[in-house]
């Protein structure tokens, strides 16, 4: 890594870490704005996090799949082992998981799980990457050299345990072994398919001459913030008017059909960084009006959620602009491979 290359990269790198909780904590509500000098106390973890996962999956090579199934595994651990949400009823203020879909035997909810894998996989982890990679010259090109990946591990870690350190000694609750065992098999699973999937289908995916070309980059930001929007009303609707259980199946078909969606269009002909960037800022724009609710949902008092809702969405507004204009400058001297 040459210096100058070195120099370019810090602010990617830091951009990220800053990032990922801002996004995964601020924007969605669950911080109000009087908290916000926490955000460097969530960063470790967060945005470690994050930054660890964008590095090994773009080692692996592997493209976007990888790096789901790495976030996937994030969210499974910051909810599981960490902060224990998922073995805890506590932590909500229940006495247990009965309204909750419990999963049989384990006293885990399933729809914890559920709510977990979507907020972190897709918008602590997924997004922010999507969107610092758009200021990247070469977004598919690791950052860090081996110290830094080994450096960033242990940040990491240290941010995963003092939040462990903060949850025990703020509910005083240890899950079973069975629980810690079974979230443990789960995200080691995870990590496994990531790697089988980055050895077994390496480089961008496939383009299908037969298919129509991909449509044009705002289109494509314009139909994931519909979607993404889609899931948090139907979320919100289906709480009032079906149980638990039911609304994880609605969740299901309906990611899925977001995926398979997503899927195709990524093997259309032109499609490239420039829809990446879409379907990220569509993504994020989505959190700008569903914090207001979450915040609202949690106690935040109204006038400081709408103080969160218009500082932090001007921000990731403003970072997002940002990453567009970035992306354009380049775009018409570098042509930059599909994944």
């Amino acid at each position: 890594m040459t210096g100058g290359r070195k120099v370019r990269r810090w602010p990617l790198l830091v951009g990220l870490v800053l990032l990922a909780p801002y996004v995964g904590e601020f924007l969605l509500g669950n911080q109000p704005i009087t908290a916000l000098p926490w955000l460097l106390a969530l960063a470790p973890m967060y945005g470690g996090g994050a930054l660890l996962i964008r590095e090994v999956g773009r080692r692996l090579r592997g493209g976007w799949p990888v790096l789901v199934l790495l976030a996937a595994g994030y969210a499974l651990l910051e909810e599981g082992p960490i902060d224990q949400m998922l073995f805890n009823p506590g932590y909500l203020g229940l006495t247990s998981f009965a309204d909750l879909a419990p999963i049989p035997g384990l006293d885990v909810s399933a729809e914890l799980v559920q709510g977990s894998l979507t907020l972190h996989t897709i918008w602590s982890i997924c997004v922010p990457i999507a969107v610092v990679e758009g200021f990247a010259a070469e977004p598919t090109r690791p950052w860090l050299r081996r110290r830094g990946l080994a450096g960033t591990a242990a940040i990491f870690v240290l941010g995963c345990a003092a939040l462990a350190f903060v949850q025990y000694d703020s509910y005083h609750f240890v899950g079973s072994a069975a629980q810690f065992a079974v979230v443990t098999a789960a995200i080691v699973l995870l990590v496994a398919a990531a790697v089988v999937v980055a050895r077994r289908w390496p480089g961008p995916p496939s383009i299908d001459p037969r298919r129509r070309p991909a449509p044009a980059p705002r289109r494509v930001g314009i139909a994931a913030f519909l979607l993404a929007s889609g899931y948090w009303a139907i979320d919100t609707v289906l709480a009032w008017f079906t149980g638990a259980w039911l609304q994880l199946a609605i969740w299901v078909a309906y990611a899925a059909g977001c995926a398979v969606l997503l899927i195709r269009c990524s093997h259309r002909a032109g499609w490239g960084a420039g829809h990446r960037l879409a379907v990220a800022g569509g993504l994020l724009l989505t959190y700008v009006w569903y914090g207001l609710v979450h915040a609202t949902s949690l106690g935040t008092p109204l006038p400081f959620a709408l103080a969160g809702t218009v500082v932090f969405g001007a921000g990731a507004i403003a970072v997002l602009l940002a990453a567009v204009r970035s992306h354009r400058r380049r775009a018409a001297g570098a042509v930059v491979a599909p994944e």
